[in-house]
């Protein structure tokens, strides 16, 4: 439904345009849960799906959603439900949705979300062809977002009640109203403003192609395309097939048939790239088949008419349909096929008639005439009855906004004075309760500051005895390493060295060749060689200690990756350099770059569906440079809320006087690099 969606609107020839859809597909069955939620949002959005398993997923997120408590979350996710029903045409259940977040909203006092319900509900009354209705909800949002100072919603809204103005035929209160817009958002360039740039001229465009100013509405449709160029992200309601429709329908009033075959044909072939809204293609085949049916072309026809007609009816557009058959009605009168003709101008009037539409009803009435002029009289009365009554409501629908406006106004008015002595009564009565409490108050707090000051004083001491502690145990642990250190030492040249001459000394007794001394001489020979080897092992079993104790911290990095390649399907390359010395890096350094690198992962894991992670650790200078790369899905990273993960990942570096940078587009995957100095311990 809403990204800010300005729907299409057919003026005589016009028929209404609405929705707003999503795709992507997913046919797995799927078990009730919190983590299924997500999946079902999306699965009922995918047109690819029949309307009836799209509901049947609805039905699950909703069952989902109502039993959380009212928060701030669970009112965002009531609001995709209501999207959700709105696209698929469930309007009783739409309707129910947005009351229901909206007195969630009002009892949490959510101005955000009170201010967007009553947009919706606005955009359910419009499409129900309730103008009053509309008008009020557009208007008490409108409110809102001005006092909020959120000028982007507010220009969306006044933008879709100029949508309402057209609806009712006020041309030139919906050309003020999308001005007042634009003066709301003047000078921005982002891709919010852009889409309403887009609205706006788009709903210029068909303002000014219901006053018959065709030379305007073609100025500003195009502006739309231009404004089209510049966007990035282009959303449902956003996309050039819809600007291609609303030019070629101007060449159509203008009965230049030639070139709006043109640009409907330009839509038709965008509608097939963007591939998000069969409603437009629909509009599309349509007005192809009726222009090329006006300029005498027989390919394509009926053909083109019946499939707008049977995508109409398969996603129950009742509201286009009218038009439709008035278009079949007449290219089978110009094929002398008066039974079929007169058909379907009745099958349209009766609709129009059901549907409460007096445009198109008219648009009927006129075209049974010249089918079936034995009867047309009957007809053409009641032609100028509800011409008459259509005139006589568009000269009254103004005077009704104002006195909408008035009223709400004038109920707001009595509502803030009421609220204002409301408010005096509470601040009389609460300050006599806080001077009644006020000598309690003192005489209990110099009680709590007696205590708060010997719980101060009794943490302080425990933190200087734990910093004691940490103190010797540090020194405690610098001298069994300067120990273990020593000894090695002392082993491996002292007693070592000196063994290594006696064995020399009992190699010169060679020259004593009697068997006592040569059976002493092997025998000390071979005793020295053993104790030189277990000297040796000794020497360096006690380095290979502390190697392994400085370099614990590439131990348990190592056991972190590994478990990653054991865990997840993508595949990890990592690379730690050997330069580094970790042992002059302090721990709150070490802490971080392994938390950092672990949330990483992490985010990788969950969100990225990566094939390939590159992880590496080298010596940059005086600095340990951490870069983590991976070929996911990737993100917007100039998005002005960053997720818990990633503001930890900053506020650590930060912690380490580092530096964080991430580098990320969609379907580009992510880079972060960390740069963190590498600090000197204290000896203590």
């Amino acid at each position: 439904m809403k990204t800010n969606t300005v729907k299409l609107t057919f003026w005589i020839l016009l028929s209404v345009f609405l929705g707003c859809t999503q795709k992507k597909t997913d046919n797995q069955l799927i078990q009730t849960s919190n983590d299924s939620l997500p999946v079902y949002f999306t699965l009922a959005n995918d047109f690819n799906l029949s309307r009836q398993k799209r509901l049947e997923y609805i039905r699950k997120a909703n069952d989902i959603v109502i039993s959380h408590k009212n928060d701030s979350l669970n009112r965002v996710d009531l609001f995709k439900i209501a999207n959700r029903y709105y696209n698929i045409g469930d309007w009783k259940e739409y309707s129910k949705t947005v009351n229901l977040v909206l007195n969630n909203s009002e009892n949490a006092g959510d101005t955000i979300s009170m201010a967007k319900a009553y947009g919706y509900l606005g955009d359910y009354y419009l499409r129900k062809s309730i103008s009053d209705s509309a008008f009020l909800y557009y208007y008490k949002a409108e409110k809102i977002y001005a006092t909020l100072n959120d000028n982007y919603q507010l220009a969306r809204t006044i933008i879709n009640k100029a949508e309402l103005l057209f609806r009712v035929g006020d041309f030139i209160g919906s050309e003020k109203e999308v001005f007042k817009g634009l003066r709301i958002i003047k000078d921005d360039e982002n891709e919010v403003a852009n889409e309403i740039n887009y609205d706006a001229n788009n709903m210029l465009g068909m303002v000014y192609n219901g006053m018959g100013e065709y030379e305007n509405a073609i100025s500003y449709h195009k502006k739309a395309l231009e404004v089209l160029d510049k966007m990035q992200i282009i959303g449902i309601s956003q996309t050039k097939a819809i600007s291609y429709l609303n030019l070629g329908l101007v060449y159509v009033k203008l009965k230049n048939y030639k070139v709006a075959s043109d640009y409907f044909l330009k839509g038709i072939e965008q509608q097939k790239m963007d591939n998000q809204d069969p409603s437009v293609y629909a509009l599309l085949l349509d007005n192809l088949g009726y222009s090329k049916f006006k300029l005498g072309e027989n390919e394509g026809l009926p053909d083109l008419l019946y499939q707008s007609l049977k995508i109409r009816d398969s996603l129950k557009l009742n509201s286009e349909i009218p038009v439709n058959k008035i278009h079949l009605s007449e290219y089978y009168q110009s094929k002398n096929n008066q039974a079929k003709s007169l058909q379907f101008a009745k099958e349209a009037l009766v609709l129009a008639r059901k549907m409460n539409m007096p445009r198109e009803t008219l648009l009927s009435l006129k075209q049974i005439t010249a089918v079936d002029p034995q009867n047309a009289s009957s007809y053409t009365k009641e032609y100028i009855r509800i011409n008459e009554e259509l005139q006589q409501y568009e000269r009254k629908i103004g005077e009704k906004f104002s006195r909408i406006q008035y009223e709400t106004d004038t109920i707001k008015g009595e509502y803030s004075d009421l609220e204002t002595k409301n408010r005096n009564l509470v601040y009389f009565f609460s300050g006599l309760t806080i001077l009644g409490l006020f000598l309690y108050i003192i005489k209990a707090q110099k009680t709590k500051n007696r205590e708060l000051l010997y719980k101060q004083q009794q943490q302080k001491a425990n933190e200087d005895i734990y910093n004691l502690m940490i103190s010797q145990q540090n020194t405690i642990e610098a001298n069994r390493v300067k120990e273990k250190k020593r000894v090695a030492q002392e082993l491996h040249d002292g007693v070592l060295g000196r063994m290594f001459g006696v064995r020399m000394n009992l190699e010169g007794l060679n020259q004593f060749n009697d068997d006592l001394a040569v059976d002493q001489r092997n025998a000390y020979l071979s005793e020295l060689k053993n104790i030189e080897q277990d000297i040796r092992e000794i020497s360096h079993d006690l380095n290979r200690e502390k190697s392994e104790l400085i370099n614990n911290f590439v131990a348990i990095v190592d056991n972190l990756f590994e478990e990653q390649r054991k865990t997840f399907s993508c595949k990890l390359f990592s690379s730690i350099d050997s330069n580094i010395k970790w042992d002059l890096a302090v721990n709150s350094v070490k802490i971080n770059l392994y938390r950092i690198i672990q949330e990483s992962l992490q985010n990788i894991n969950k969100y990225a569906n990566a094939t390939t992670v590159k992880v590496e650790l080298k010596k940059q200078g005086n600095n340990i440079e951490l870069t983590i790369v991976d070929d996911g899905v990737g993100f917007n990273v100039n998005l002005k809320k960053k997720g818990i993960g990633l503001q930890n990942m900053i506020s650590r570096a930060k912690e380490c006087n580092g530096e964080f940078h991430v580098k990320s587009k969609k379907g580009e995957g992510t880079t972060i690099t960390v740069i963190i100095p590498l600090e000197t311990t204290t000896n203590t």
